[in-house]
Formats: C-alpha cells, sequence, structure tokens
C-alpha cells in the first residue's frame, strides 16, 4: 500500500441518490464535475454515470448478489491508495453513503491511515421512491414514524424485532428486500400486522424505466417474485401506502398477478 503524501489526504464520501440525475445535490454535483477518481457502486444510475467528465478516471466496484468482484476490504484499500496518491478523489454511492451503503465501515477503515472523509448525504431511496408515488412516508392519522430496514443480510437469517416492527402506526421502508420479502410479510404478520396492510413495490424509482405495483402484506410475496421484476426495488409496508394518488395506481394486484 502507498504511503506518504505531499497535501493531508483526504476523500469525498458522496450520496448519489436514487438515480434522477436532478436529485443530485449541488454540491455532489460539483465534486463530481471537479473529481480526478471517481469509485462507484452498482446502484449509481447510468444517467448520472453518463454526466461524469472525461478527465475523470471511473472505477466501477459494484456488487451483485453473488458476485463480489471487489470484496469489501479491497475498495478500503483501494480508497487508501487513491487517497494517498494525491488526486481528488471522490466515492460515490447510490442514495445516501450513511443508509445501508456501508459507508460508516469506511470512513472508519480511512481514519485509521489518517485520511480525512468529507461526507455529502443524497436523498434516500426511501423517500424519494415513495415521493415519485404520491405517498407520504408518515401522515396524520395514518403514520406517526417511518423505520428503515433491510431485507438483505449476510448471514442470511433476517434478525429484526418482529414485534416492534409490526406497529399498524408505523411506516416501513424495506431495502434490498427482493429476495426474502415473502418472509418478512409471514414475519410481519405473524407478529400481528394485519395481511391487509397496503404493500408498495417501487422499481428504479424516479427514473425513466419506474415502475410499481399496489399490494397487500398477504399478497405481496407472490406478487413481487414475478419474473420480470427488477432487483432494484424499495418495497413501503403501511396505511400511508392507501394515499397513493389514484391516478398513479395504473394496475392493482389481479393485473399484475
Amino acid at each position: 500500500m502507498a504511503v506518504g503524501a505531499a497535501e493531508a489526504p483526504r476523500i469525498h464520501l458522496v450520496g448519489a441518490g436514487p438515480g434522477d440525475p436532478d436529485l443530485l445535490t449541488v454540491k455532489a454535483w460539483r465534486l463530481i464535475r471537479d473529481a480526478e477518481v471517481i469509485v462507484h457502486d452498482r446502484l449509481v444510475s447510468q444517467a448520472i454515470l453518463d454526466g461524469i467528465p472525461n478527465h475523470a478516471a471511473v472505477i466501477d466496484v459494484g456488487k451483485t448478489p453473488g458476485h463480489h468482484p471487489f470484496p469489501q476490504d479491497t475498495i478500503n484499500d483501494m480508497l487508501v491508495d487513491l487517497a494517498l496518491s494525491g488526486r481528488r478523489v471522490v466515492r460515490l454511492k447510490g442514495g445516501d453513503p450513511f443508509i445501508f451503503g456501508r459507508g460508516g465501515e469506511e470512513v472508519e477503515y480511512l481514519a485509521r491511515y489518517g485520511i480525512a472523509c468529507e461526507i455529502v448525504p443524497g436523498i434516500t431511496a426511501a423517500s424519494a421512491c415513495a415521493s415519485a408515488l404520491g405517498i407520504p412516508l408518515t401522515h396524520r392519522g395514518l403514520a406517526t414514524g417511518v423505520r428503515f430496514i433491510t431485507g438483505h443480510c449476510q448471514s442470511g437469517e433476517l434478525d429484526h424485532d418482529w414485534q416492534g416492527l409490526a406497529d399498524p402506526n408505523t411506516t416501513l421502508a424495506v431495502y434490498m428486500g427482493v429476495a426474502n420479502i415473502r418472509k418478512i410479510a409471514d414475519r410481519l404478520t405473524g407478529a400481528g400486522l394485519p395481511g391487509s396492510t397496503p404493500v408498495a413495490m417501487i422499481c428504479d424509482g424516479t427514473l425513466p424505466s419506474q415502475t410499481h405495483l399496489i399490494a397487500s402484506l398477504a399478497t405481496i410475496g407472490e406478487l413481487a417474485c414475478t419474473p420480470h421484476r427488477t432487483g432494484r426495488a424499495l418495497f413501503v409496508i403501511g396505511q400511508v401506502v392507501s394515499l397513493a394518488p389514484a391516478g398513479k395506481i395504473m394496475k392493482r394486484e389481479a393485473a399484475l398477478a
């Protein structure tokens, strides 16, 4: 690993938001425009990647299920080497880097080598996807709070507090949940959340390719796993889903079976 640098090394950890380039923060776009090296993950949209200036070196370290060409340890060491090279480096992550983006782990690792990390937050998928469908995450009389949970676990077992999550007055936003949504729905209904609770599945939220379906907790497991569904999806579970404008709900459960 390289050592030493003429100036204090620094990395900019930047949230790319949900995919629509117009939803990048002004600061995020400025840093992307000025970067000499950009290290990005899989969830950064092609529309944003297309806007990266030609002078920047672009390194794709994205992971897909079952395929991790760049393990996290390798990414960590790469960031250290790039920072110590003295170049302007942006670590670009989809959504917000501190919400299921392993941004905190990378900041901790960089700190061991004396590398400062400036955090630039991005719009997270829960907020962006729900808004794209006209669903408020909180709403008086329907949801007094919202919880973000992951639908994916390295150990293979989702170790959540299901009793606590099965609160009819709380909205649940489930990230990376396509593979386990049937199990999640079963756990929630088993903990007492009614099977009639509405659920929205939003795929490619904020992008031109955005699609969605509206189902219930009892039916989402079957409907979400049809072959044409994309893995880039977010689930919103709770009574607030009933507020999606009628014009947004083009198809109901029967049409999407």
